[in-house]
């Protein structure tokens, strides 16, 4: 039977726990920590911010001038070269500062996919990441790696309802986005705006916010005036039955898959999905016991 699709192990496989060992010698493949030469690190490729705050960046370049690397980035190794996971703002820092050695973990990461999540997830859950480039994140997370909203949410220990927010952000003109981006509106001027129907009554809307400086609460009572879309009512699910739940998982286990049932009654159907040619042969395999 082929073994279950594993993604990565989220923030968690960043670090070591508390009380994990950590290697700080022995033989080459048992190192967990090390310093390391930063002209062999590469760019993480899967990199989700688009631009830095370089009053963000000049601050922590003081603060590591100072005191040192605190926190050592992630990286996984190559052949005779690193990838980075996460720590960008920090090797931008040290060499801007002209160090040559970063003090970094290694992990072993098993796939693209998981090397995605990873470096998705480490910078996600980055306070001083913008809005715009969170929603991004979550998106990707869904299309790339196939997650649904629920699945993200417990990936990046957020309520389902934050990570639906923040992709709603992602309707919004793209004008729009970029000054989310920047800072000239918050979050909350951001999610006023959604409340308004057309795209052209956003951008005029948003063009009188930035122009007058207005509040959020200003927005809000500028979008009542201007014509709200009608409220809709959260889709809610009709509940599924223990016995229905628990197939679900088991079919889960066995295909390595998402899978979905869908019931009326006694009667219903399976969705089960995959994602490539070879993904659907594994599972033909699997449900019949031979090869195509």
């Amino acid at each position: 039977m082929a073994a279950k699709r594993r993604l990565g192990k989220g923030l968690g496989a960043l670090i070591p726990d508390e009380d994990e060992e950590v290697f700080w010698g022995g033989e080459a493949g048992k190192k967990r920590y090390r310093e390391i030469e930063v002209d062999k690190i590469r760019p993480n490729p899967y990199q989700p911010r688009v631009e830095y705050d370089p009053v963000s960046l000049a601050e922590l370049k003081n603060s590591i001038a100072e005191k040192g690397v605190i926190q050592p980035v992630t990286v996984r190794e190559g052949d005779g070269y690193y990838e980075l996971i996460a720590g960008e703002r920090r090797l931008r820092a040290v060499k801007e500062l002209g160090f040559e050695k970063i003090p970094a973990f290694l992990v072993e990461v098993e796939s693209e996919e998981e090397m995605l999540e990873l470096a998705l997830i480490e910078n996600i859950q980055r306070e001083d990441l913008n809005p715009v480039d969170v929603a991004r994140g979550y998106r990707r997370l869904i299309d790339e790696l196939h997650l649904t909203q629920e699945e993200v949410a417990q990936k990046v220990g957020k309520e389902r309802s934050t990570v639906t927010n923040f992709l709603r952000l992602l309707k919004l003109p793209n004008p729009i986005l970029e000054s989310l981006r920047a800072g000239t509106i918050s979050m909350g001027h951001a999610r006023a705006l959604l409340s308004v129907a057309k795209p052209e009554q956003q951008m005029a809307l948003w063009k009188k916010t930035v122009a007058q400086k207005w509040s959020v609460r200003e927005v809000e009572a500028r979008v009542r005036r201007t014509g709200k879309k009608p409220p809709r009512a959260p889709e809610r699910p009709r509940p599924k039955s223990p016995f229905v739940e628990a197939m679900e998982e088991k079919f889960r286990e066995i295909l390595g898959t998402k899978v979905k049932i869908h019931s009326q009654g006694d009667r219903g159907k399976i969705e089960i999905d995959y994602y490539s040619k070879e993904d659907l042969e594994r599972i033909w395999e699997i449900l019949n016991g031979e090869d195509l």
